[in-house]
């Protein structure tokens, strides 16, 4: 190696050898770097396989060696990584993941307002009482701070990406801060019409099922017992579509999930309910439309209609962001691939034949 080992001395990102594309980082705090690198150094062999880099564990330091840009990219993912472990954090799997592709999108600069180039990693992220969530790629970075600024988000892409749970997530984060006084979730409750009366049970249990996605994000998002007070009070509100006709929404933050199976009248119906000092988010994807033939996508229209429309933001979401298991993003991608291929991909409606 060219040049001394430098070694941290504070809490701040490790510093570097002389040489660029080989050089040392030390952190000072053991067992902080043994969390860092993994179990059986996972994290660093993580780093190896997607910066194509070498990365060296030799107690708590770690040579990396490779590619300038890549080498360059690993140290900002381990200096974040080591950051949030000061901070009283965990690193598991998903969170170099997420780093990862935060290092290399900054790198690309990507056409996000939000990324800039910078020699440390920022992600934008939601707290609330019981969880605190952080960006793990470049569109989710877009998504939350959108979140942030906008009275009305389109977050629209493919299923694993998290739209629906960051919305959920920046609900509760609203709720528990005293900006809105009330939470309400809607879906469309069945393919096309909302034929709930055939369905037992009183109105909440005919919908519950349908809404089921939203619930868990709730309780993942705040104290069950908390809740379910809330859900009694009626501080959040679940309730389908159609039952949002006629009414206006002041202090609230809406959020409709599976906005692609909404008709054009059920689309504008719902937007028009926004009232003062709320905040409304629609969530979907237009690949998934259930819609009979022939019914054009409320969701596909108001992504044409609103494109320009001052005040709202529209995120759009890509394989590259899902955000589950990995090969969710494989079967995206070649569901997909083969949708195009065949030249039976999404109708001009949005729906897939």
């Amino acid at each position: 190696m060219n040049g001394q080992e430098l070694v941290s001395s504070s809490s701040r990102q490790p510093r570097t050898a002389s040489d660029a594309n080989h050089f040392v980082l030390t952190f000072e705090n053991n067992r902080f770097a043994s969390e860092l690198f993994g179990q059986f150094d996972q994290n660093l062999k993580l780093l190896e396989e997607r910066l194509g880099i070498d990365a060296r564990a030799r107690g708590n330091s770690v040579v990396i060696s490779g590619d300038v840009l890549a080498t360059n990219q690993a140290r900002r993912t381990l200096d974040y990584l080591y950051d949030k472990l000061q901070k009283g954090g965990t690193v598991e799997r998903s969170d170099v993941e997420g780093a990862i592709r935060m290092a290399v999108a900054a790198d690309d600069q990507l056409t996000l307002p939000t990324m800039e180039r910078k020699a440390k990693l920022t992600m934008a992220q939601i707290s609330t009482r019981k969880k605190t969530i952080i960006a793990r790629t470049p569109t989710q970075d877009a998504y939350m701070r959108a979140l942030e600024r906008s009275e009305l988000v389109l977050g629209v892409g493919p299923a694993g990406t998290g739209k629906t749970y960051l919305a959920v997530a920046h609900a509760a984060q609203l709720l528990e801060r005293g900006a809105v006084d009330k939470i309400i979730l809607s879906r469309p409750a069945v393919e096309a019409g909302e034929r709930l009366g055939f369905l037992p049970g009183d109105m909440k249990e005919k919908v519950d099922p349908y809404l089921r996605p939203l619930y868990d994000a709730l309780y993942d998002m705040m104290p069950g017992d908390k809740v379910e007070r809330a859900i009694t009070a009626g501080v959040i509100e679940i309730a389908p579509l159609a039952f949002m006709r006629g009414r206006t929404l002041a202090n609230a933050a809406v959020i409709l999930d599976e906005a692609q199976n909404t008709t054009s009248m059920q689309m504008k119906m719902f937007l028009t309910r926004l009232g003062e000092n709320s905040r409304m988010i629609v969530t979907g994807d237009p690949s998934q439309i259930d819609l009979p033939r022939g019914v054009k996508s409320g969701l596909v229209e108001a992504l044409q209609l609103l494109n320009s429309v001052e005040g709202i933001s529209i995120v759009r979401f890509k394989d590259t962001d899902v955000v589950r298991h990995p090969l969710v993003a494989r079967i995206v991608r070649a569901y997909d691939a083969t949708y195009t291929s065949s030249g039976d991909g999404a109708s001009e409606d949005g729906r897939q034949d």
